[in-house]
């Protein structure tokens, strides 16, 4: 998210950042984008009763903000069809792992296991599936032998920090986006 927050600073970067939401108070973003002057809400999950409610809320803090574009960058919630549905088009994640390859958890460990050469991270639409929309851009990291977890995770996220706000930008610059 930081990442994005920086490359946003410069002029020529078609977005602005405004508005950085976590459903945990608890996430360094929070502080971190206050930090970097830009607003930082919790809108927390466990406050609500259902998926529905909380989505609910959600929406209309996005909406309240006027907000255009969503990216999900450590947001670790699935999205109901309905929330997706309503922000179709407009709302993009980065996963660590070279997509269609380890949708959901724990895929630098899956990666190790199965012994593969290469990993990374895929920059993806947010469809009704988990992990499950259109790739949009990818990096991929070489596996060394005798990496751990670890290891790999470090060298995923050094790309990650790059290709998000680069595909963000290109993504934006290509599309518009209002309502």
């Amino acid at each position: 998210m930081l990442a994005i927050v920086e490359a946003a600073k410069a002029p020529d970067y078609p977005a602005d950042i405004c508005l950085v939401i976590s459903n945990k108070d608890t996430a360094a973003g929070l502080d971190a984008a206050e930090a970097q002057g830009v607003t930082a809400i919790c809108v927390d999950h466990t406050a609500y009763e259902s998926r529905a409610d909380f989505e609910s809320v959600l929406d209309a803090v996005l909406r309240e903000h006027d907000i255009e574009f969503v990216v999900c960058a450590g947001f670790m919630r699935v999205l109901s069809p309905g929330f997706v549905k309503g922000w179709a088009g407009r709302l993009i994640n980065i996963h660590p792992s070279l997509l269609p390859k380890y949708k959901g958890l724990h895929t630098h460990k899956r990666a190790l296991k199965a012994g593969d050469t290469e990993h990374g991270c895929t920059v993806h639409w947010v469809n009704e599936g988990v992990d499950d929309g259109e790739i949009i851009a990818q990096a991929v990291v070489p596996i060394h032998p005798g990496d751990t977890t670890d290891d790999l995770a470090s060298r995923v996220l050094e790309q990650e920090l790059t290709l998000y706000p680069e595909t963000l930008a290109k993504v934006l610059l290509q599309r518009s986006f209002k309502r």
